[in-house]
């Protein structure tokens, strides 16, 4: 039981709905009976059934030559823009409001001897292609230049409120990046949640990239896991970068069954990630409060931003005052679902909050997620 003081009281919580990311998620009794009656062999030495059988599902899917099994979606960029730098001292162009960039603590920089050059995100978490093409600069004699090794993309934009690609503007970037004969990477950590929002496989997203890396461990529910595709060369080169990370595993099967699960079984289930997002932010914009708004354009996956006004509202005191219970919420007859509950979401930026819905949020926990947020919101 999850307890929390005011004052002299002592308040008990029966049900904590956590919103904070779509990492939060336990694998349901159908996903460990999976993973429990998994055939298993040394992944060391390419042995291991079911480490192979989501390899090679990965890539079919993904309609590319091959696919490598990773500990994290963080490795799989940073594997990715390792073997596509053929240069020390090279440059990953990246969205100044990527993940890479942002969230991933300079591993390019730290460990691959790679600088990140930033272009600017516009809030679609697309970028502009002429402000791009002035920061390219491809391999040249000029000794004074690094050489632009790979830019990555980001899809659906985390930062940006889950925001999905155009595939309109995905072409034009693959075809420009095609000409200079530099890579293209996708950081496709929720990509799936990109195929089912535009309602088209998720080869033909990535049909121009050399490289995505894509999450087991988010929207699609597996405890842990990633997966990098690209060409046969690309992954051979990988898996010994893996290698050197410390990312080899061995009886890898027990974990890489929830992943070949969930690819099977939790995939089109992510449409309702999307529709209770877009509910709870629609009864935010319902409440018409100037100090809480969501862009309901760019909710277009399981995310929405919560944009606060900083002049009337501390967001750490927003924040906090979904995690607690006052008397007045227990008077409220109206809070007779809510009145034991509290909501976890996090602070996305100085002044903003993020809401990830995943499989282990029900239609229940919405409606009752939104009327305390609608108690809380009234309180400022």
């Amino acid at each position: 039981m999850y307890k929390i003081t005011e004052s002299e009281n002592l308040l008990t919580v029966n049900k904590i709905i956590d919103l904070r990311s779509d990492t939060v998620t336990r694998p349901d009794i159908k996903m460990r009976q999976a993973m429990f009656e998994a055939e298993v062999g040394d992944d060391g030495y390419g042995e291991d059934p079911t480490v192979n059988r989501l390899e090679n599902r990965a890539a079919q899917l993904f309609q590319k030559e091959a696919a490598i099994f990773l500990p994290s979606g963080l490795m799989g960029n940073l594997v990715s823009m390792i073997v596509h730098s053929k240069h020390r001292g090279s440059e990953v162009i990246v969205g100044s409001k990527s993940h890479i960039l942002l969230w991933e603590q300079g591993g390019a920089s730290q460990i691959g001897s790679l600088q990140l050059r930033e272009v600017k995100n516009l809030p679609d978490g697309t970028f502009d292609i002429l402000d791009l093409n002035e920061k390219l600069r491809p391999e040249s004699p000029d000794p004074h230049e690094p050489y632009t090794s790979v830019v990555c993309i980001e899809n659906t934009h985390n930062t940006c409120g889950g925001t999905v690609l155009p595939l309109k503007w995905i072409d034009e970037l693959s075809n420009k990046l095609k000409k200079e004969k530099i890579p293209l990477h996708m950081d496709g950590a929720r990509v799936f949640n990109a195929a089912v929002s535009l309602g088209v496989p998720v080869s033909r997203i990535v049909r121009d990239c050399d490289s995505v890396t894509f999450c087991l461990s988010k929207g699609l529910g597996s405890p842990i896991g990633a997966v990098l595709v690209g060409s046969k060369s690309f992954i051979q080169q990988a898996r010994r970068t893996r290698k050197v990370l410390g990312g080899a595993m061995r009886q890898a099967g027990v974990i890489a069954a929830a992943g070949l699960y969930a690819l099977e079984n939790c995939v089109e289930r992510l449409a309702d990630d999307h529709r209770r997002a877009k509910s709870i932010a629609c009864a935010i914009q319902e409440i018409a409060s100037p100090n809480f708004t969501c862009n309901l354009n760019l909710v277009q996956s399981n995310m929405l931003i919560i944009n606060i006004n900083v002049s009337k509202v501390n967001v750490s005191d927003f924040i906090q005052k979904l995690l607690l219970i006052d008397k007045n919420e227990l008077l409220d007859s109206n809070l007779n679902k809510t009145h034991s509950t509290i909501v976890k979401v996090s602070q996305l930026s100085s002044d903003s909050v993020r809401i990830v819905l995943h499989k282990d949020i029900s239609e229940q926990d919405v409606n009752i997620a939104i009327e305390k947020l609608k108690y809380v919101i009234s309180r400022f």
